[in-house]
């Protein structure tokens, strides 16, 4: 068995894998509904894009409990404290998630078009929202949580709903909004006919691309000459018990970039964010539908890897206490917690992987408007 260094280092990079296999599935499906009322005009076309999701949307969920689970079992200060901070944020994303499967479910169960049409906009909110606020909710671990530990390492949470609202975390939230409305565009280009939605996706990919760009570099150039970043001071001890007050920590100016000057081999991150977002600009104005997914695919897996990396040692730093910060080495379960998990997860992760890959190339292919009108088990 590993030992406990590397237990933690394996557990910090499959919770990475974990967020970005949500990005890349369920990412789509938030990106779609998001579009839904403005790329589907009519029943017939909105009907279309809500079947491109519409086989695959529920699995897809199952990477977002899958690192729900991972952080309680594997980081649990950093579970206790970010899921009690930031209560009424995951109170409004799980309220927004909760609208997807009604607004599946109940849409067609009547052809009032006013009924519809309120569940279209129920379905845009169970996208749009919970693409914000994960964004907003990365914005804040970067600049740091409201929070400290006492001497008996009781958190107490100095923050309110409104305040995790600042300039850089609504920066943080619209480029999350646009790198999943990007993903979705891409996925819609593959999976609808050619025809009027098929190029309205077009378009608001090619808007969401360059939003992508821009705000992914404002972000960059925010996090180098801001008061964002932390650094540990003093000696480390990776193999030590986990104990959040036997840290010293302390914010600097640009120290989330540090770790590309130790490390360059990091720099592969931002690249992918970069050229995966540039890639998809260019594959949906050209019509290359597989570039354009490749390259959104990239994008999300390069931004979401560059937010680790860049805060590699650091899970969840506190903004007013920063000796109280929570890194890879002081907040993690035991070693022997660690490896159970980590033999479970190489039993059970390759089945999930397989399952994932069958279930996509058996309802791969284009959503059509004679499919919709014909077939009984679309939505």
């Amino acid at each position: 068995m590993f030992d406990y260094e590397t237990l933690r280092l394996i557990w910090w990079a499959l919770m990475g894998v974990l967020l970005i296999g949500f990005a890349l599935t369920d990412g789509f499906d938030l990106g779609v509904a998001a579009m839904l009322p403005f790329v589907g005009r009519t029943d017939a076309e909105r009907r279309m894009v809500i079947n491109s999701i519409g086989p695959t949307w529920e699995g897809n969920q199952v990477w977002f409990i899958l690192a729900g689970g991972a952080i309680f079992a594997a980081w649990p200060f950093v579970y206790a404290i970010s899921f009690s901070g930031f209560y009424l944020a995951m109170f409004l994303v799980l309220a927004a998630l909760i609208l997807r499967p009604v607004g599946f479910k109940y849409r067609s169960k009547r052809p009032d078009p006013a009924w519809r049409s309120r569940w279209d906009w129920a379905l845009f909110a169970g996208g749009f929202v919970p693409a914000l606020v994960f964004g907003v909710a990365v914005g804040n671990v970067l600049s740091g949580a409201p929070f400290r530990l006492d001497s008996d390492m009781r958190t107490v949470f100095d923050g309110s709903f409104l305040g995790l609202f600042s300039p850089f975390t609504l920066l943080c939230g619209l480029l999350s909004v646009s790198m999943l409305m990007l993903h979705g565009s891409a996925w819609l280009a593959i999976k609808i006919e050619h025809g009027a939605v098929h190029d309205r996706a077009r378009t608001f990919g090619t808007v969401a691309g360059l939003a992508s760009l821009i705000l992914f570099a404002v972000g960059w150039g925010f996090v180098a000459q801001a008061d964002i970043g932390f650094r540990i001071v003093g000696a480390i001890d990776p193999s030590g018990p986990s104990n959040p007050l036997h840290t010293t920590s302390e914010i600097a100016r640009g120290a989330w970039l540090a770790n590309y000057g130790r490390y360059p081999w990091m720099t592969i991150a931002p690249v992918l964010g970069f050229g995966g977002a540039a890639l998809a600009l260019v594959g949906i104005r050209r019509g290359w539908e597989r570039a354009a997914f490749a390259g959104s695919s990239a994008s999300a897996t390069g931004i979401i890897a560059t937010v680790g990396l860049s805060m590699f040692p650091f899970i969840l730093p506190s903004s007013i206490d920063a000796h109280s910060s929570l890194t890879l080495w002081n907040a993690s379960s035991s070693a022997r917690t660690l490896g159970i998990m980590l033999l479970v997860t190489v039993v059970l992760l390759p089945i999930v992987l397989a399952y994932t890959a069958w279930a996509y190339s058996v309802m791969f292919g284009r959503v059509t408007t004679r499919e919709v009108a014909t077939n009984p088990d679309f939505y």
